[in-house]
């Protein structure tokens, strides 16, 4: 930058250049602003602006407030039912569980008597209780031509 060109740099428009001048005006009240130049009149083909009113009055919010409190308390409701609704099926299925481990417990005593009484030996002690005996002679029968195999004969007590 020149020297010429740093001497003619001004100061902003209303700022006092030297310390005596700017002390001068912060003691003095505060310039006002020049007065707007009249606004110029519309031309013809624009549309005229009109002043309207404002709302008769502001809507009230407790509507809104009451609706909003109502949807939670709502809300709140549909979660406790839910929460009890779920409870309780949560007890019937402990029950229906505790129902079923007990029928499968009966169901494997069951099994296992009837393990028992047909094995070969209760079967032979309640033949004997029945007066039955042991036949030593087999003979079987065949079902196609109605013929008896073997030597089949009766069996008797004392054999």
């Amino acid at each position: 930058m020149s020297a010429a060109h740093a001497t003619s740099v001004r100061a902003p428009r209303g700022a006092a250049s030297n310390p005596e001048q700017r002390a001068a005006r912060s003691h003095q009240s505060p310039q006002r602003a020049p007065a707007r130049p009249a606004a110029r009149p519309a031309p013809a083909g624009a549309p005229r602006l009109r002043v309207v009113r404002a709302p008769a009055t502001r809507r009230s919010r407790t509507p809104f407030v009451l609706l909003c409190m109502g949807v939670l308390a709502s809300a709140l409701l549909a979660t406790l039912v839910l929460n009890t609704s779920m409870a309780q099926g949560e007890y019937e299925r402990f029950d229906l569980q505790t129902r079923l481990a007990q029928s499968a417990q009966a169901q494997q005593e069951l099994d296992e008597q009837l393990a028992r009484a047909t094995s070969p030996e209760d079967l032979a002690a309640a033949a004997s209780e029945l007066g039955m005996v042991q036949s030593q002679d087999a003979g079987y029968l065949r079902l196609a031509d109605g013929t008896v195999l073997g030597d089949p004969r009766p069996a008797e007590v004392g054999e």
